[in-house]
């Protein structure tokens, strides 16, 4: 089996343990969120995909800043699920599409990458996305359904057989995230 098959099966494995431990609110999600990140980077260098490398690289510093601000925010019991209003939502929809065409085009411009939009719209969202999961805001799995399903096509598109798979996994699993921080922010509601 080749090489980049094999750090892919790692990365995958990872990002599975990750996501799981996330829905289930367990601090330990954030080292193998961080291992997953750091192994897709190279993959995602080696398919000419630079706006997800860039994510990926993004996703090892937010999952540093989320392990310890989980760690902080536990110690303290105050971690709770938050909620952001609609008008917050537009701002972070207004400034993610503003991102995702400023970075589609300096990637379409001035490299070589394929699919530089689709890749940017994927990568400006994801940050948003990710910045919320750091923050523990339930919405942020909506934004991940609609990010998993357009990732899918992307990765396929790329013969990244293996991460669409996972991003499948991913799609299906952000629907079951959904639905257990709506029932945790629930509870600590009536607390």
């Amino acid at each position: 089996m080749a090489m980049n098959t094999w750090i892919e099966i790692f990365a995958t494995f990872a990002g599975l343990i990750y996501i799981m431990l996330l829905i289930r609110e367990n601090i330990i999600c954030w080292p193998f969120g961080i291992a997953g990140s750091l192994l897709s980077i190279y993959l995602f260098i080696d398919g000419k995909l630079y706006s997800e490398a860039f994510l990926y690289s993004y996703y090892v510093l937010m999952g540093a800043w989320g392990w310890v601000r989980w760690s902080r925010r536990n110690s303290m019991m105050d971690n709770p699920i938050v909620r952001y209003a609609p008008p917050t939502h537009v701002l972070i929809v207004l400034l993610s599409s503003l991102g995702a065409v400023a970075l589609g085009a300096f990637f379409s411009n001035f490299t070589d990458a394929q699919r530089p939009y689709i890749d940017a719209f994927t990568t400006a969202f994801s940050f948003a996305a990710t910045y919320m999961e750091v923050k523990k805001v339930l919405e942020t799995w909506i934004y991940w359904i609609v990010l998993n399903l357009a990732s899918i096509w992307l990765y396929m598109d790329r013969s990244l057989d293996i991460y669409a798979g996972l991003i499948c996994v991913y799609a299906v699993v952000s629907v079951w995230g959904l639905i257990q921080w709506t029932r945790a922010y629930r509870q600590q509601s009536f607390s």
